[in-house]
Parts: C-alpha cells; structure tokens; sequence
C-alpha cells in the first residue's frame, strides 16, 4: 500500500514538472509572439511617419461662389474638386461649367467660383487676338520666366504681389516689386500687357 501511494506521489510530481516545463515553453512562445507584434507596430508607425513627411501640404485660397470662401489646407497633388468640397461646395448661383474640376491644384493657388452673372459677362467680351504679350494679371510663373531678366525668384515675386494687392493697374504697377526697376522693365515693357 506505501509503494502504490509513492509511485503515485512520484506520479503526480513528474506530471507537474513536465507541465510546468511546457506551460514555460508556451509562455517563452507567447511573449516572442507578443515582440514580433510590437515591432511590427512600430515598423508600421515608422512607415506611416514617414509618409506624412512625404506628403507636404499645400493651401489654398477658394473664394467666389462657395459656401465657406476661405484658405484651405490640402494634400500636395490634391484637385480642384477637393478644394471646393473643403470649401462647402458651390452655391446655387454659381457657374462652373467652364471650372476644370480635375486640375491638380498648386500651393498659394487661389480658385474663383464664378456666379452665373460673372460668367456671362464674360462670354459677352471680345476675343482678343493673341499679341503675343504677357499678361500680367494671368500670367502663370513659367509664362512670366519667358520675358528677359524675369527669373523664377522674380516671377514668384510678381505672383505674391498680384495675390496681395490684386490686379495690376498698369504695365509700370510692375516697378513696384522689388527687384523691377528701370532697366529690367525697359527690357520687358514691350512684351507685357495688362487687361
């Protein structure tokens, strides 16, 4: 009877101990499987950092006929459309048939909604033939590079001005930024216009 209740003791000890050994392997496996996720989630959090870093953002100005006119920040590469859903769409009054929804918009853009009256009004002006001159108050950046000593700092500068102050009045408006003065405009005057 002493040896049957021994073998079981010594029995029960060995099951415990090979239990133990292979409850520890299991939680050896379950903490390698728990740092495998952690750096996966960090790998994850790095790749996601650096997407954001790659992902500049732009603003740009909606105004015209919107439902909230105002600056609006956006994904570099974003669309015209974006920037109008941000801006609360446009009203009932406005006109944009002529509006190129799916043009890639650039930073410091700004994008008129016109209304319906703007928009006949101007269906209603004259074609004017091509002069071949500039047009300082639509002129792109690139366009404005094309005119002798405008480079692409002084074409910024043109631009930024034009934004702050609007439309230029007349060709001289232009030796109001800096940087334009007697020389660089006796070269352009001839290939610049304002409408």
């Amino acid at each position: 009877m002493k040896q049957k209740i021994i073998y079981i003791i010594i029995l029960l000890i060995l099951t415990v101990s090979f239990g133990g050994c292979q409850s520890g392997q299991e939680n050896e496996l379950l903490l390698t499987g728990q740092e495998e996720e952690r750096k996966e989630d960090t790998f994850e959090e790095e790749v996601s950092g650096a997407d954001s870093q790659e992902n500049p953002v732009i603003y740009v100005q909606v105004s015209g006929a919107v439902a909230k006119p105002g600056v609006y920040e956006l994904e570099a590469g974003s669309r015209i459309f974006q920037a109008l859903e941000l801006a609360g769409g446009a009203t009932e009054e406005a006109d944009t048939r002529s509006l190129n929804q799916a043009e890639i918009l650039e930073d410091g853009q700004m994008v008129y909604i016109l209304d319906a009256e703007e928009a006949a009004a101007q269906e209603l002006l004259p074609k004017q033939e091509d002069d071949g001159r500039i047009n300082l108050n639509t002129a792109t950046e690139t366009e404005l590079m094309t005119l002798p000593g405008i480079g692409a700092a002084k074409a910024r500068s043109i631009l930024s001005w034009r934004e702050a102050n609007g439309s230029f009045q007349c060709t001289e408006d232009l030796m109001k930024i800096e940087g334009i003065k007697d020389g660089v405009f006796s070269k352009i005057k001839d290939s610049i216009k304002v409408d």
